[in-house]
């Protein structure tokens, strides 16, 4: 079956393949396909979905569908089709039930899925899989030509016998994150283990989420610099509301704080001493619930 899908927004992930479409029509020389998948990323492209699905129903029977659409469980993974080659998806869902995160909502329960070669894993929560699931990932990991990009990476579950087999693949990058207060102390003992075992700056990499509801730039900013001091090159996250709304000035910020020279710059004679006695004085929760 040939089938044309059709994006709202490109990412890094979309594919690029001559059957892929981003906000656009099907033109004045349509593909000849039997089914359009409008594929949804995000809760704000909602209505710019609906408006594709109009325009491409004339060239073939329309489906909208993926995580920013329903929040009904996703489907078995399929290399290429709606995610460039090269990445892939393990598992779905989290055990966590995160204030600023959808995914427990579509996902209610981890499953993990039928492993397809690719070298950027884009799992939910990787390391809440079973052993015998990670360990079969990281055979697949280990076999491919590119070096692995593992993203989803909570610092909490992190185990030696995981490091183990991360320093075996050779990754190129290794992705964590710093959502909340209580991600701060398994930073640190993540950090420990990945630096004791060779990994530095280079290859370890923090998405830290900022601009949520009572954020400030001063509380941001001592979260980013206690990421770097916990081992990690810090990227700012920035939150969004379910329509999309970003303001000005923290998009400003984000933008600073996803430079890797910059951050490097600003970073690297800070302490974490000092880090933590700022943090200790800036830092507030993050709300529950929205």
């Amino acid at each position: 079956m040939k089938i044309a899908r059709v994006f709202p927004t490109k990412t890094t992930a979309t594919p690029d393949d001559d059957l892929a479409f981003v906000d656009c029509g099907p033109g004045m020389f349509p593909p000849e396909v039997d089914e359009v998948h409008i594929s949804v990323a995000f809760t704000w492209d909602r209505r710019k979905a609906e408006e594709l699905a109009l325009a491409w129903e004339k060239v073939a029977p329309v489906k909208i569908g993926g995580p920013g659409w329903s929040e009904t469980p996703g489907g078995e993974f399929v290399p290429g089709l709606y995610m460039k080659q090269g990445y892939t998806i393990t598992s779905r869902g989290c055990p966590n039930r995160c204030w600023f995160c959808s995914v427990w909502k579509r996902e209610p329960c981890l499953r993990e899925l039928p492993i397809r070669k690719g070298n950027i894993v884009q799992d939910d929560n990787f390391l809440a899989c079973s052993e015998r699931h990670v360990i079969e990932a990281f055979k697949m990991l280990g076999c491919q030509r590119r070096a692995a990009h593992l993203m989803g990476l909570e610092a909490a579950l992190l185990r030696p016998w995981h490091v183990d087999f991360m320093c075996c693949i050779n990754p190129a990058a290794l992705w964590f994150a710093y959502d909340t207060p209580d991600d701060y102390e398994p930073l640190i003992t993540a950090g420990r283990l990945l630096w004791q075992a060779g990994f530095t700056h280079n290859k370890l990499r923090c998405y830290v989420l900022v601009g949520y509801p009572r954020d400030t730039y001063e509380i941001a900013e001592a979260r980013l610099r206690q990421a770097w001091c916990a081992g990690f090159m810090p990227f700012a996250m920035l939150w969004r509301d379910t329509e999309g709304k970003r303001d000005p000035g923290w998009m400003k910020f984000a933008r600073v704080w996803s430079r890797p020279a910059i951050i490097k710059s600003e970073c690297a004679r800070e302490s974490l001493e000092s880090l933590n006695t700022s943090a200790n004085n800036h830092m507030v929760a993050s709300p529950k619930c929205q």
